[in-house]
């Protein structure tokens, strides 16, 4: 009888043991979020290419250090379960689920590797013409390699086609392509420029993009999806090109004000376009 006690003490001290091992992770909230992560996107009505009775192709740039834009660039880190934009194409990079394509020229035909790509997005700065400060001898070049920081994207480039559906009697956009742009700096500090390191093909993101939310500054309980965010445009951005024959970029032939002016005229002559279809 004592042997049979001993043993089912024992039994229930292991049965306590994996269940204590097993449990979960407290949730932080008050419910489960079931929702986002289980999204679909919203398909794209059909086009046919007899009912694009007009079209125009439009590059522009959403600067994250815009207010409006601080949901696309904020959190820097993972908080809350809440990742930036940068973040999500990142994931779905090294998850297999997305294709980077080389940001020479953004018509996606050369695909990157994972390691190409975090390759193009570290760091590597390299120290030249070292002393031995007591032999005076020359010493090798060191390499120092910085690993990539979310914060140094600050841009995006959106590649998108404007165009008049004449079978739904609607004018409708969509996104083809997204481009994270970073800050180049020098070993000094000095800012150099941009760069474009790839292009993400943005019908295939939007399977990963529709998963993840937007941090909404009025309501915690209802937060809407990165493909949400793109495809209701409350995004503020810019034009900086539209298709033309010498296939240039708005800042190759103006600059200051008469640049601003250039893209604030592309915007608003698509408008016109579609306010003078309905006009008496």
């Amino acid at each position: 009888m004592k042997k049979l006690f001993v043993l089912i003490i024992v039994l229930l001290g292991l049965d306590f043991s994996t269940q204590a091992q097993g449990l979960d992770t407290p949730r932080d909230g008050v419910y489960d979020k079931i929702h986002t992560p289980n999204r679909e996107p919203v398909p794209y009505a059909h086009l046919r290419e007899a009912d694009a009775f007009w079209a125009k192709r439009v590059w522009r740039v959403i600067d994250l250090r815009e207010k409006i834009n601080h949901p696309l660039y904020y959190p820097n880190k993972p908080t809350n379960g809440r990742i930036n934009l940068i973040g999500v194409l990142l994931q779905g990079l090294e998850e297999g689920s997305l294709t980077a394509y080389g940001a020479d020229n953004d018509e996606f035909t050369v695909p990157l590797s994972t390691e190409e790509i975090m390759k193009k997005l570290s760091k590597a700065d390299t120290i030249r013409d070292r002393f031995d400060p007591i032999t005076y001898e020359p010493l090798p070049d060191t390499v120092i390699v910085t690993d990539f920081d979310a914060s140094t994207v600050t841009m995006f480039r959106v590649k998108e086609d404007w165009f008049f559906d004449r079978q739904r009697s609607v004018l409708d956009v969509r996104i083809l392509g997204l481009c994270p742009i970073r800050e180049d700096y020098d070993q000094e500090g000095n800012l150099r420029g941009t760069r474009a390191d790839f292009w993400i093909y943005f019908p295939d993101a939007r399977q990963i993009l529709v998963k993840n939310e937007v941090f909404n500054r009025f309501n915690d309980g209802q937060r809407l999806s990165y493909d949400d965010w793109f495809f209701k445009r409350f995004f503020g951005s810019y034009v900086v090109k539209e298709t033309n024959v010498y296939d240039r970029y708005i800042n190759m032939y103006a600059t200051g004000l008469d640049g601003l002016l250039e893209s604030e005229r592309i915007e608003n002559d698509i408008f016109v376009f579609e306010h003078d279809l309905w006009e008496l």
